[in-house]
């Protein structure tokens, strides 16, 4: 090749990669003001709490606070049969630093209600002063197909009213637009909804209330070395206390 043109290929790829470096910091910063949208737009809810499972590893619980974080929902179950191997040791530390615990399940689309609900009331202490109990329903695609919606909704109805009257609190939905949108849309209205969503403000297509919002999964907090999901409570201080109220629990 003509030196001229071996210059002139050497000048069009270092230009290539000077501008591949111009588009990845252009998408980094994107992303950055994405993740800084989010944390803006919940700063009206001065409610905030975090969830973990045994991903998060060992956790260091004297260093949070429990006036930082007004609550904490541990996973307890998923399924028919998985226990969450540190839910135990979570659940007794957590309550031994005066948090405001509770406990979710992660609902397999594949298994029976009865079943699944058994599963947790076998791991979860019924304590009055615990937080209502959590249904984690989302999409499972190595069972999505098993049940119709109809034969769905019926089996999610068995496991929540099984755990409404076991521990004498209504429980909670956490879930996803996505999931929310094309299988709970216009069922189970007495139900509070924990909505997940990262990109965007969590309003729901009906205008549906929620009550807690994840807003991030990446999260940093003291004590825990992995990230965490970060949630606020829908109220403000006042509203706080009443919902503890309305659940048995001491203000």
């Amino acid at each position: 090749m003509p030196k001229h043109l071996t210059k002139i290929s050497a000048n069009f790829c270092h230009n290539r990669v000077a501008l591949t470096i111009v588009i990845v910091g252009c998408l980094i910063s994107l992303a950055l003001v994405i993740v800084h949208y989010n944390a803006a737009s919940a700063e009206p809810y001065p409610i905030k709490g975090f969830d973990v499972s045994h991903h998060q590893g060992q956790i260091n619980w004297k260093q949070i606070s429990p006036q930082q974080y007004q609550f904490v929902y541990l996973k307890a179950t998923e399924g028919g049969d998985f226990k969450d191997t540190l839910f135990q040791n979570y659940w007794l530390e957590a309550r031994e630093r005066g948090m405001r615990v509770g406990a979710y399940h992660f609902f397999r689309l594949c298994r029976e209600g009865n079943i699944q609900a058994q599963n947790f009331i076998d791991t979860v202490p019924n304590k009055s002063d615990a937080l209502p109990p959590v249904m984690d329903l989302e999409y499972d695609s190595n069972c999505i197909n098993t049940f119709t919606k109809e034969q769905l909704l019926k089996q999610i109805k068995i496991m929540h009213d099984r755990l409404q009257a076991h521990y004498g609190k209504q429980p909670i939905f956490y879930t996803s637009k996505n999931f929310y949108n094309i299988i709970l849309l216009g069922e189970f209205n007495n139900t509070p909804i924990w909505i997940r969503e990262y990109h965007d403000k969590p309003d729901l297509k009906d205008q549906r209330g929620w009550i807690f919002w994840q807003q991030t999964n990446q999260a940093k907090i003291s004590g825990i070395h992995k990230n965490v999901d970060l949630n606020v409570f829908y109220g403000d201080e006042k509203e706080w206390q009443q919902f503890l109220q309305e659940n048995h629990l001491q203000p």
